[in-house]
């Protein structure tokens, strides 16, 4: 069965960026080496500090919409709940 992630990359200003994917490890990957220019690229989103999967597209989507939507001040106050030191969570699958 397929896995979707819905997932929030941080610069170390702590510009926020939210996606969606079905791989994750590849995605965070190819944000932390730059390998696809735009937003992540151009303000050094390379930090994950936030993910949640579910098995369920239509869902991904619309929770990647529903986080996108937020206040950034929402943003931050979820991210620092779920992640209080803004650790990057893929320190230890991706070399």
């Amino acid at each position: 069965m397929a896995q979707y992630y819905v997932y929030i990359m941080s610069s170390s200003s702590h510009t926020i960026y939210t996606g969606m994917t079905n791989d994750l490890e590849r995605r965070v990957y190819e944000h932390q080496q730059g390998t696809i220019a735009g937003f992540t690229k151009r303000y050094g989103c390379t930090v994950l500090v936030y993910y949640e999967g579910t098995s369920d597209v239509t869902a991904a989507i619309t929770r990647e919409k529903q986080i996108k939507g937020w206040l950034r001040s929402k943003k931050i106050a979820f991210i620092e709940t779920e992640n209080p030191n803004w650790s990057d969570l893929s320190v230890d699958w991706i070399g």
